[in-house]
């Protein structure tokens, strides 16, 4: 007889997602994939052919961008992303002399055949752009994504985030991941107290980006336990960006004490893998039970161009189970019945090839 979420609630989750820092440090090779010569040729070709045919990103499809050999591959790294470890990592790209809508056009191809494209913004953005927009991250309506900034621990609101890298920065910009089941068990272990705080609804704001017939913010538990495991859905600057409004219940000391030991864990250098963006690095990770965070970082002096990375949310049809409550009361579930991201009705969908 199956269990139920209830029986599992006091249980530490067991799995290849419950991963340690120093289990990823020592095997690299388990995460990290470098493209063969054969593969890269194989993207250039699906871009030349998408460019032949002159379709636009919005309208390709997996058909529209054939990967036979990498394609095979590839479907290996997106069942270890949606139902092991939850990450991979890959290397080498072949942007170098593609223009930007090329390096689009081939990043937003592999994406086809990982999931669905969904919202990142209240524009429509379902290609996103990682850049400094010189915007200051403590503004109630600043993205993170938009700054140079230090992004402390999170998640986004998909099945998978990916990331392909185009230009590097000066100094800093480290991507680093943690396992929130990891995070979760040694929470049990040490502060079962604190554990039973994050199972219980935070007000999140959503940076005015939601229709105006919704309340601007949202109320999200960080743990969200299940027959198969536990989801974590968590952004504590979201949360204290809530605080502003009045109509949000004020933080509690415990939760405040909830969410810095959480912290703390995902910053512990034995719990949190680090990474370095080059040019033509990959990233894929499950934001069911994958944090990440980046930390800040000098842009290269002009005319050398800023760091520059693309983005992609996507919705999997097979991803791993979710409570529906967590994303129904958010932005609701795609027409696969997955995360939506950021869904503003009325706003169409565009993919833009500069960042806004």
């Amino acid at each position: 007889m199956a269990s139920t979420a209830t029986e599992l609630v006091d249980q530490p989750i067991r799995g290849p997602q419950a991963w340690s820092a120093y289990e990823m440090r020592s095997h690299p090779e388990r995460w990290t994939y470098r493209l063969t010569a054969a593969e890269r040729d194989e993207i250039l070709m699906a871009v030349e052919g998408v460019r032949a045919r002159g379709t636009d990103i919005l309208d390709l499809r997996v058909e529209d961008f054939p990967l036979p050999v990498f394609g095979v591959r590839l479907q290996k790294l997106r069942r270890e992303m949606l139902h092991e470890r939850g990450f991979s990592f890959i290397k080498g790209m072949p942007i170098e002399g593609l223009d930007r809508r090329g390096a689009a056009i081939a990043f937003w191809g592999i994406g086809t055949h990982l999931g669905l494209a969904v919202s990142q913004n209240g524009k429509g953005h379902v290609l996103g752009h990682v850049t400094n927009l010189g915007l200051n991250y403590e503004d109630l309506n600043t993205r993170g994504y938009q700054t140079a900034a230090r992004l402390p621990f999170h998640t986004d609101y998909a099945d998978l985030v990916g990331l392909l890298c185009l230009h590097g920065a000066a100094e800093g910009g480290k991507s680093s991941i943690v396992s929130s089941v990891s995070i979760y068990n040694r929470m049990l272990q040490e502060r079962p107290d604190l554990v039973s705080v994050l199972r219980q609804p935070l007000y999140r704001t959503r940076w005015g980006e939601v229709d105006s017939t919704l309340p601007h913010w949202v109320e999200v538990p960080a743990f969200s336990v299940h027959e198969q495991g536990v989801m974590t859905s968590y952004v504590r600057s979201a949360v204290r960006k809530a605080q502003v409004d009045e109509r949000v219940p004020r933080l509690t000391d415990q939760q405040v004490e909830a969410m810095d030991y959480f912290d703390a864990l995902a910053e512990s250098p034995d719990m949190h893998l680090d990474m370095d963006f080059e040019v033509g690095d990959l990233q894929f990770l499950n934001n069911h039970w994958i944090l990440h965070s980046r930390t800040a970082y000098v842009d290269p002096e002009p005319p050398a161009p800023r760091r520059h990375l693309l983005r992609l949310w996507l919705a999997c049809e097979d991803g791993p189970p979710f409570p529906l409550a967590s994303s129904e009361s958010f932005q609701g579930l795609t027409m696969n019945g997955r995360p939506n991201g950021i869904h503003v009705s009325g706003v169409p969908f565009n993919a833009p090839l500069e960042a806004e």
